[in-house]
């Protein structure tokens, strides 16, 4: 009885320390800063650096510089309660490092007078267009049985990326033992995350207490935290849509009419031509593809609500794909790799028979989700659609290389194959817009 009694005192000892504002002369026992990951902010040249503490600093700041960090920047931080039964809190700073210089090597540490973090440091992206874009993507990576975080971390440390892609689905699950799993995927991400923009959508893993371990943790660009955003890098104009919008209705249909309404409103600003001029490709993902020929129920058929829209509602994506001529479009999800060819509506338009991705009569799906996870990788039917190119259920993750404002190359790496290169496509466009022909 008094070992529990003890062990009661210090559970809630612990959840008292939590909430206790740190001030002068206070022993700060949980003041080092953890979790650190960055991400661009409203500009390719801001970048927000993001941490968690489990007490409260009073202040948030990063120091900077290159090579030297002579500057410095302060933030501001909030307190997130998990939803759990223990109702965990912890504080999630945020600093933008705003106008750094393009191309230009940085190093900063995180933190306040009660402690740093160690240093890191990343690349700031070129100025303009005219520049290779270099991303890893992937989704469903999970913090047990990450297979390709060792492959992206070392390919990351050297330089092979300017960004990340998470496609959904982080950790299985943040909020699982009172947001313990979120607080430990973050640790493991930090090598990887510290050091690139890593930029994320939710997927349904994320949806417990209306996806308040995602909202706070992450920090996207614009004011929808986090849900749905986009941002300008080299010759691409990117798209995050929440997928889980569509399926999780019990939030209310306010904030998917609200994403339809901002992302018609975005594609078609993208598409203006003097935009499609200056940067021409449109790159748009989410976590739950339009379209998949794995064995899981999602894809027992492919009038997905997202694709198709709600009954009575409409809000389908697909349609706005074709008018704004969505280049490229990116899934995870089902725990595989799949390539389509050129589809809309479930019908193929392929370039041409020897060059089918060549000028594409319709917009490109991958769905790259076999990153990992203990859920291990899903099959697929044993007869591929018409519109299904390529399929793989090892692990791994997609690299993109945007050469120009005509040329993509993507390819997929097999962590079960020790990183051999399993697949390849070039997507060659010299010219972008809506999709007439279909």
């Amino acid at each position: 009885m008094k070992i529990l009694l003890f062990l009661l005192f210090a559970t809630y000892s612990r959840a008292a320390i939590v909430k206790v504002r740190a001030g002068p002369g206070y022993d700060c026992a949980y003041c080092q800063p953890e979790q650190l990951h960055i991400s661009f902010g409203s500009k390719t040249n801001d970048i927000v650096v993001t941490w968690s503490t489990f007490n409260d600093t009073t202040e948030s700041r990063v120091q900077y510089g290159e090579g030297v960090m002579d500057k410095e920047a302060v933030g501001y931080s909030t307190l997130f309660t998990d939803g759990g039964p223990q109702r965990r809190s912890q504080w999630i700073h945020r600093v933008v490092l705003k106008d750094l210089k393009y191309d230009t090597h940085y190093v900063y540490h995180a933190g306040s007078e009660y402690g740093w973090s160690e240093e890191f440091s990343f690349k700031t992206a070129p100025a303009g267009q005219d520049w290779v874009v270099r991303a890893a993507i992937f989704g469903d990576m999970g913090n047990k049985n990450a297979h390709s975080l060792s492959y992206l971390q070392d390919e990351a440390q050297r330089g092979h990326f300017d960004l990340i892609l998470h496609v959904g689905d982080f950790a299985y699950d943040m909020h699982d033992d009172d947001a313990r799993v979120g607080d430990q995927f973050m640790r493991q991400l930090q090598p990887l995350a510290a050091m690139l923009p890593y930029m994320a959508c939710p997927g349904n893993h994320e949806e417990a207490y209306n996806f308040s371990n995602y909202r706070a943790r992450f920090s996207m660009p614009g004011p929808h935290e986090s849900l749905f955003y986009s941002f300008d890098l080299g010759p691409i104009h990117f798209v995050s849509v929440s997928t889980e919008l569509y399926y999780f209705l019990q939030y209310g249909l306010k904030v998917l009419d609200n994403q339809y309404r901002w992302l018609e409103k975005d594609l078609s600003e993208a598409n203006k031509e003097e935009n499609r001029r200056i940067r021409p490709w449109i790159v748009l993902y989410g976590h739950r593809p339009m379209y998949c020929s794995n064995l899981r129920d999602d894809c027992w058929n492919n009038y997905l609500p997202n694709r198709v829209g709600l009954p009575l509602l409409g809000l389908g994506m697909e349609p706005l794909l074709k008018q704004y001529g969505v280049d490229l479009v990116i899934w995870a999800h089902e725990h595989s790799y799949e390539r389509l060819w050129p589809v809309y509506d479930e019908k193929v338009y392929n370039g041409s028979l020897e060059h089918p991705y060549t000028n594409p009569g319709a917009p490109v799906h991958i769905v790259t989700g076999s990153a990992g996870c203990q859920e291990k990788t899903d099959p697929f039917k044993p007869n591929p659609p018409v519109w299904s190119a390529f399929r793989s259920s090892d692990y791994g993750y997609t690299r993109l290389k945007a050469y120009n404002k005509t040329h993509i190359y993507m390819e997929q790496v097999d962590v079960d194959l020790k990183g051999k290169i399993i697949d390849s496509f070039w997507l060659i466009k010299d010219r972008h817009g809506a999709f007439t022909n279909l």
